[in-house]
Formats: structure tokens, sequence, C-alpha cells
């Protein structure tokens, strides 16, 4: 059983999603927030899983209230809820450690397999959608140069592996794509999260993507 926290400043899109994940005997929905300050008093009371947080709400917004949330001891899993993935304000919530992003017309059918993958610690945000965020953030700015100089003390296998993670993979598909074991490809990734100062698997993923070692899709 997946606990939930809803969080959005609109009492129907609340109502929406607690109907569509009731109708699952795998997620319970066990707080709903209105605003972050409120979120982050009911992720200390509640503990869930998972937190779905819209980012745009009067007072304290989504982005703070992630930043705030990942920080804490043994955190749950934050996704950012949104519109638009193009939403300049998701970059800045995956910057500040939520696991991935949905989009609120995300289809019934695919949302409580997204909200496990999300539990179980993995990135949930397609490479298409993460390449589209990146490309707004480094359009005339230094970001893509600073990713590459952070990305260089890497070394050649590490490069491999931070790629995989910008890709989403898991642990096993790692290893099966670099011929590796699981327990290297954790070694792997805890060695290049230390070097790169990150604490969550999405900010790997981006910084991939920043520093390009992603080929573009399509």
């Amino acid at each position: 059983m997946i606990r939930i926290l809803l969080v959005d400043d609109d009492p129907m899109v609340r109502r929406h999603l607690r109907t569509i994940l009731g109708s699952s005997a795998e997620v319970e929905v066990v707080g709903e927030a209105r605003d972050g300050a409120e979120a982050v008093e009911e992720v200390l009371r509640n503990q869930p899983d998972v937190v779905l947080m819209d980012l745009r709400m009067p007072g304290v917004d989504g982005v703070t209230a992630t930043k705030e949330i990942t920080t804490m001891a043994s955190p749950p899993a934050v996704i950012a809820l949104t519109t638009f993935d193009s939403d300049a304000h998701v970059l800045s919530a995956l910057e500040a450690g939520a696991g991935g992003f949905l989009l609120k017309t995300t289809p019934v059918e695919d949302l409580v397999n997204l909200l496990k993958v999300a539990a179980d610690g993995h990135v949930v945000m397609s490479p298409e959608a993460a390449h589209r965020l990146v490309a707004q953030s480094t359009r005339g700015d230094v970001r893509r140069e600073t990713a590459r100089a952070r990305v260089a003390q890497l070394s050649e296998r590490e490069r491999e592996v931070l790629a995989c993670l910008g890709e989403g993979l898991t642990n096993p598909e790692i290893a099966q794509r670099l011929f590796l074991s699981e327990t290297t490809v954790r070694s792997y990734v805890s060695r290049l999260m230390a070097k790169l100062d990150l604490t969550h698997r999405t900010q790997a993923a981006l910084l991939a993507h920043q520093a390009g070692l992603i080929d573009e899709p399509g």
C-alpha cells in the first residue's frame, strides 16, 4: 500500500485525484494540503510515501515546499504536478529534489503505476520531457558550460552511469546495459553523487541532460 499526500490549492483537483486513487487497492490517500506550508505539516503528521505537489499555489509555493520536504530525514518522494511540461517551475522543483513530474492530464490507467515507480525511488520523467525543460533553461545562459565543467571531474565509466541516470534507468537496467553487477552500479552511483554534491537521482538525471550526455530524441 502506497501512502499518498495530495497538495493543490484547488479543492476540485484534490477531489478528482482522491476519486481516481481511491479506485485502486494499491494506494491510500492519507492527507491533503492547500499550500506548501500545510504540505510540510502533513508530511510530518502522516509520513506519506509520495507527495503529489502542485507548484503554483498562493502563500508557500510547491518549489519551496519541495525543497523543505526533500531535506527531511527519510523524506517521501515528491512528484510535481503541472499543467504543462514546459512549466519553468518544474525545472526548479526537480533541482530542489523532486523525483519527477506528472501532468495533471496523466491518464488514470497510468497514474497508479507511476506512483509505484516514484515510491520505489525512481525518476518519473521521460527523457523527451527532460530535454524540453533543459533546452529552455540553457538557452542564453551558462548552465550547460557549468554542467560540463562539473561532469569533467568524473571518470569515463562514471559519465556512462550518469548518462544512464539521465535516461531514467534503474540500477538493474544500468547493470544490464553496461555489463556490470548491480553492486558495482550502486558503487558508481554513490561515488558520482558524492563527487557532484548531489542528493537525488533526479538531480543527477538533470545534470546529465544539461551536460549534453544524452542524445537528442527523435
